[in-house]
């Protein structure tokens, strides 16, 4: 493993533990070069996704860009970290074992919108106004005309 601080590449493992959701290994590594200290997540990959972009690029999947458009749907939300942590993995789990190794943005999409959904409505919004490409009140005021008289998730 790489150095990020001197580009060395040697570094000792001086501590190993899985993340509290099991999904990944967090490892603690010291920097044989500069003794620096720095921590690595090692997650299983199943396959390797390509992301289809409504216009057509393609582009490798992102987990670290999955995981920041959810949280910044979250932002100042009283959701526990570890919850979207598990709808992040949940999501790139079911893209992995769908069986297909290119997967339409889209399909990325709605399966952010159906985790939050569950999760908390506001998020929820939040995420469909990026989505769905809301341009004006209107759209939002419809949006959440959509799903008022739901009462907010536990």
């Amino acid at each position: 493993m790489r150095c990020p601080f001197c580009g060395h590449e040697d570094s000792q493992v001086k501590d190993s533990r899985s993340t509290e959701d099991g999904a990944a290994i967090r490892r603690r590594r010291q920097c044989e070069g500069c003794g620096a200290r720095f921590t690595t997540f090692e997650r299983i990959q199943i396959r390797e996704l390509t992301v289809i972009k409504a216009e057509g690029q393609r582009e490798p999947f992102d987990r670290d860009k999955l995981a920041r458009s959810v949280s910044i749907a979250c932002r100042k939300r009283p959701i526990e970290p570890m919850r979207l942590e598990r709808l992040v993995s949940g999501i790139q789990r079911q893209l992995e074992t769908a069986g297909d190794s290119e997967v339409p943005a889209k399909r990325i999409g709605e399966l952010v919108m159906d985790g939050l959904h569950a999760i908390d409505h506001v998020a929820y919004i939040r995420f469909a106004s990026v989505y769905k490409d809301f341009t004006e009140a209107r759209d939002f005021e419809d949006f959440a005309g959509t799903i008022a008289g739901v009462g907010a998730p536990e």
